[in-house]
């Protein structure tokens, strides 16, 4: 008499693949550049700002456009436009093959109204960098889950290349205009991010992987809907964050949905941005960013640099959405590894 077969282990489920990183073609000289409103509206005392952006962006060898909804004044409720026709008019600048790059105008709260309605397609077809932070950060994660995009988060017209580089000390805006340069164009890696005295070893080590980030707040609102990011993307990730406005409790909370997500049992290491305009955090108060960042991760033992000089604080450095990065948060190095552009469409 047989025996019964031993009981066989149980299928692991197949994991979904990550979408392979998806680079834009590197821009060359004479390039079109064209600055869009792909959320707030431009209100007409920053009409300045984008002038200066149009004089930043053709000095690095660009030619510069406006997009249609980008005119002073215009408005509907708290947004250039509908979230349909921003959405129309972004799937328009993807589709020209004119276009080598999108600037966004600044951030706002509209994204969230059109993710539904963007020609996924064509950004397949034709990758090209999308600039912009705050609320053009959901863009970065949305575009990167679906099709593997390299997302720029990096300054955007008004309150960046307009705004803080405009007070920026002459020798940090020529370095950040070479910075940028470089991200546009060259196909070798940029190497070590710029590093500054405001840099901060919350908690030391090394680690390597892929970065993924955002504002805090639209990393948790993105993660609520149908575009948020598989969690395996976070697995071995270095998870950048900032944010601007609120209560310093609002912070935590958020950090404790990405504890109850599983999130932070996944990444593999954390970089902070400067914090701005959070009450609670003033000087002297209590808890400390670092406090409420430590207590959140518990005794996940992962490398923490903090205060890096990048969110609504600006000037921004880049944090290429998607690509590998090596942090040492004791010695406080940032390199990027990989280039954030390529020799062709898609190039990885």
């Amino acid at each position: 008499m047989t025996g019964s077969p031993p009981p066989q282990p149980p299928q692991r489920p197949q994991l979904p693949r990550l979408p392979r990183l998806l680079r834009p073609r590197a821009l060359r000289p004479g390039d079109i550049v064209v600055i869009a409103s792909l959320s707030g509206p431009l209100p007409p005392a920053y009409e300045p700002n984008i002038e200066q952006t149009v004089v930043v962006l053709q000095r690095m060898g660009f030619r510069v456009r406006r997009a249609p909804l980008l005119r002073a004044g215009r408005q509907h409720w708290w947004s250039a436009a509908t979230p349909a026709e921003i959405a129309a008019e972004l799937n328009g600048l993807l589709r020209d093959p004119e276009v080598r790059a999108i600037v966004a105008s600044d951030g706002g709260q509209t994204a969230l109204g059109y993710l539904d309605l963007i020609d996924f397609e064509a950004i397949t077809a034709d990758p090209k960098p999308i600039l912009g932070y705050s609320d053009i950060s959901l863009l970065h994660l949305v575009l990167h889950a679906r099709t593997g995009l390299v997302g720029f988060h990096a300054d955007m017209a008004v309150p960046g290349f307009g705004g803080h580089w405009q007070s920026a000390p002459t020798a940090r805006r020529a370095e950040l205009e070479h910075l940028y340069t470089r991200l546009l164009t060259d196909t070798e890696p940029l190497g070590a991010l710029p590093t500054s005295p405001t840099w901060e070893c919350w908690r030391p080590g090394r680690a390597e992987g892929r970065l993924i980030g955002g504002v805090i707040n639209r990393i948790v609102l993105n993660q609520a809907t149908p575009f948020a990011l598989p969690l395996e993307h976070f697995d071995g990730a270095v998870l950048f964050w900032e944010e601007m406005g609120g209560l310093a409790s609002y912070v935590w909370s958020y950090l404790q949905v990405l504890r109850h997500s599983g999130i932070l049992d996944r990444i593999a290491g954390m970089v902070v941005g400067v914090p701005r305009e959070i009450s609670g955090l003033e000087p002297g108060a209590s808890p400390t960013l670092p406090e409420i960042v430590l207590d959140a991760l518990g005794d996940r033992d992962i490398p923490v640099l903090g205060n890096v000089d990048f969110g609504h604080a600006g000037p921004n450095l880049p944090m290429p959405v998607g690509l590998r990065v090596h942090l040492d948060a004791r010695k406080r190095t940032l390199p990027l590894l990989e280039p954030a552009v390529g020799h062709g469409h898609g190039a990885g």
